[in-house]
C-alpha cells in the first residue's frame, strides 16, 4: 500500500481517573458524555466500555476537525479525565500479490480449505529465515532464483546422483526418472522426472509481488536446496547426514553449512514401523540446534505410524486436506499426525489412478517441463502430503521471522494450538486441524488477527441478572445461500464467575447450537472467546441471537459485544 486513506474521526476514547465515578459506571459515563455534548453543542453519546476500562464516545458521525478538537479540549479540561484520544483507523499493510497465478492458490486464501496466509503477511513474510528443502534438488526457476541460497548434494552413489560423482556442492536436480518397470525394485514403474523439490520450494518461498507465477507462503525467506533423492529415491544414511548439515551440524568430509536453516522440510518417507535411529539422532541434533523439522505424513491412506520419518519424535508430522477441508483421500492419518494443511487433489478418489481430472483442486507451484533432464521452467498442480508439509514449513518460517526466540517446541505448539477444526471430515485423525497462519502468527506476536469474510457485530450492552435468560440480536442481510460450515462466533461477556453461564447461538429458524455449558468449577471472570459452529444447514440471512442463561445466584454481568463472521 503506497498511501493511507484519510478518514474522519468519528469517536474519541476517554480514560477517566480511577477515583472518578465514570471509571466504573456506564451510567456515569453516559451522563458525562451528555454533559460534554451540552457544553460543546455536539451530538455526543457513550457507546461502550473498552477492555482496558476506557469509555468510547461517539461524536455523532459528522464532526469536523474543529469539532473534534473542541470535544477533546472539553474532556481534557475535566479534572476527572486522565486522557482523551481520537479513535483512529488502522489499515492492513499487506496487499494482494500481483503474481499472475495467485488466483489459483486457493490453499493460501480460501475460507473453507485454505490456510489463511494473506492476513499473516501484515506481520511477517519470513525475512531472515532459511528453509532447507531436503529433496530432489533444485531445477532453475526465475520465480525462485532470488530466494535460493547455496545448498549441497548428499547423494553418495554416483549412479543414483546422475552427475558423474558422489557428494558435491551442486544441489542441481539431475532428474529422478526411471526408464523401465522394475528398475527400482519389484513393483516399481517407469516414470518421468518429478522435479519434486522445486515444487515444494515454490510453496514455501516463491518470489512474490513480481507480476509472474505464484506467491510463496514465506516469500522473503530463503530456500536451501539439499539433494538426497535421485534415481530410485534416497538412502536414510544420506538423508540423516543432510538433516545434520542443513541445521548447522558437522558431517565428515563435507564443508560446514555457511547458512544453516532454521526450518527443514522433509516431503519424503518410506515404510517402517519404527523411526530408524539414524533418523532420530539426526533430528534430535537439528532440534537441539534450534531447527524446526517438518515431515509429510505419507500418501498410502494408512496409519502414519507405519511410515518414517513421519513416526519420528521431535518433528511436526503433516496430513493433507483437500479444497473442501476434508482429509485428502490418499493422506495418511493417525495419532502421530500433529496437524493438517492443504495438499490438494488432482483427481477424485473414484477417478482412474494416474489421471488428472481436478487440477484446479491441487497445489499449484513451480516446476520444470523436462521429462528426464531439465528443460524450460513451468508451473504445475501436484497433490500429496509432500505438498501439505511445505505449507507448515512456510508457516514455521513466518513464526521464526516474527519472533526469533521461539524454539522448535514453541513453534510446534503454536501451530497445533491455533489450528481450526476441519470443516470437512477426517477418518483416522488429522491432528489438531487445519493450520491457520494468521491466527498462529497473531498468537505468538500478541497481535490481533484481522477478520476475514463478512463480519456482523452488535456492541449494545445487555445486562445479565441472576437466574435470567437474555439475548442479543444481529440482523444479517446481503448474503446469498447458507451460512458456512465454520461460522465464527466471537463473544465478549463481562461476568464474574463465568461458570454461571450457558451460552447458545440461536439461528433465524430457531435452531439452538450450544457454545458453552455452565460449570460450578469455573470461577474465572468473563467470557472472551471465539466459537466455531457448523451452520451450513441454515440460511445466512435473518436474525441470529446470542442467548445467555445465568443458572446460579451471586454473580452478574452483561453482554459487552458479539459478532458473526461468515
Amino acid at each position: 500500500m503506497t498511501g493511507l486513506p484519510s478518514a474522519p474521526v468519528e469517536k474519541v476514547i476517554v480514560t477517566y481517573k480511577s477515583s472518578a465515578a465514570e471509571a466504573g459506571s456506564n451510567a456515569a459515563a453516559k451522563s458525562d458524555a451528555a454533559d460534554k455534548a451540552a457544553r460543546t453543542g455536539e451530538r455526543l453519546s457513550f457507546e461502550r466500555r473498552l477492555a482496558g476500562g476506557a469509555a468510547l464516545v461517539d461524536l455523532g458521525g459528522d464532526a469536523s476537525k474543529q469539532d473534534v478538537a473542541e470535544v477533546m479540549a472539553a474532556f481534557k479540561a475535566d479534572p476527572q479525565v486522565a486522557a482523551v484520544e481520537p479513535d483512529i483507523r488502522a489499515y492492513p499493510m499487506a496487499i494482494t500479490p500481483n503474481d499472475t497465478d495467485y488466483a489459483k492458490q486457493w490453499d493460501l486464501f480460501e475460507a473453507t480449505g485454505g490456510m489463511n496466509v494473506p492476513s499473516a503477511w501484515d506481520t511477517t513474510t519470513g525475512s531472515g529465515v532459511t528453509v532447507a528443502v531436503i529433496d530432489t534438488g533444485y531445477a532453475a526457476h526465475t520465480d525462485l532464483a532470488a530466494n535460493v541460497v547455496s545448498g549441497y548434494d548428499f547423494i553418495s552413489t554416483a549412479a543414483d546422483a546422475r552427475d558423474g560423482n558422489g557428494r558435491d556442492a551442486d544441489a542441481k536436480d539431475e532428474g529422478d526418472w526411471n526408464a523401465t518397470d522394475g528398475e527400482c525394485g519389484t513393483g516399481s514403474t517407469a516414470s518421468n522426472s518429478s522435479w519434486h523439490g522445486t515444487h515444494v520450494a515454490g510453496t514455501i518461498a516463491a518470489v512474490t509481488h513480481n507480476s509472474k507465477g505464484i506467491a510463496g507462503i514465506a516469500y522473503n525467506a530463503k530456500i536451501q536446496p539439499v539433494r538426497v533423492l535421485g534415481k530410485c529415491g534416497g538412502s536414510s544414511s544420506d538423508i540423516a547426514d543432510a538433516i545434520t548439515w542443513a541445521s548447522g551440524g558437522s558431517v565428515p568430509g563435507v564443508p560446514a553449512n555457511p547458512t544453516p536453516a532454521k526450518v527443514i522440510n522433509l516431503s519424503l518417507g518410506g515404510a517402517s514401523s519404527t523411526c530408524p535411529s539414524v533418523y532420530q539422532t539426526a533430528i534430535n541434533g537439528a532440534v537441539s540446534r534450534g531447527t524446526t523439522v517438518v515431515v509429510a505424513a505419507g500418501n498410502s491412506n494408512a496409519n502414519a505410524s507405519g511410515f518414517t520419518p513421519a513416526n519420528c519424535s521431535n518433528v511436526i508430522t503433516v496430513a493433507s486436506t483437500n479444497r473442501a477441508g476434508s482429509r485428502s483421500y490418499y493422506s495418511n492419518y493417525g495419532t502421530v499426525v500433529d496437524v493438517a494443511a492443504p495438499g490438494g487433489e488432482t483427481r477424485n478418489a473414484t477417478d482412474t489412478p494416474g489421471t488428472v481430472t481436478t487440477p484446479e483442486n491441487a497445489i499449484y507451484s513451480t516446476l520444470n517441463s523436462g521429462l528426464t533432464t531439465q528443460s524450460t521452467e513451468t508451473y504445475k498442480p501436484y497433490q500429496g502430503t509432500s505438498m501439505a508439509a511445505p505449507h507448515i514449513a512456510g508457516l514455521a518460517a513466518l513464526l521464526e521471522s516474527a519472533k526469533s526466540t521461539l524454539t522448535p517446541a514453541d513453534i510446534e505448539t503454536a501451530i497445533k494450538n491455533n489450528a481450526r477444526p476441519l470443516p470437512g471430515t477426517c477418518s483416522g485423525g488429522c491432528g489438531t486441524g487445519i493450520a491457520d497462519a494468521a491466527k498462529t502468527v497473531a498468537a505468538v506476536t500478541g497481535t490481533t488477527t484481522p477478520p476475514t469474510g463478512n463480519v456482523f457485530t452488535n456492541t449494545n450492552n445487555v445486562t445479565i441478572s441472576d437466574n435470567t435468560t437474555v439475548s442479543s440480536s444481529i440482523a444479517v442481510s446481503g448474503l446469498s445461500g447458507n451460512a458456512p460450515a465454520a461460522l465464527k462466533v466471537d463473544v465478549d461477556i463481562k461476568h464474574t464467575y463465568r461458570g454461571d453461564l450457558v451460552i447458545d447461538l440461536v439461528a433465524p429458524d430457531g435452531t439452538v447450537r450450544n457454545l458453552k455449558q455452565s460449570s460450578s468449577s469455573d470461577g474465572a471472570d468473563n467470557v472472551l472467546a471465539t466459537y466455531t459452529v457448523d451452520a451450513s444447514s441454515e440460511l445466512a440471512n435473518g436474525t441470529w441471537k446470542l442467548q445467555v442463561r445465568d443458572v446460579y445466584s451471586g454473580d452478574t454481568g452483561y453482554i459487552d459485544s458479539w459478532s458473526l463472521t461468515f
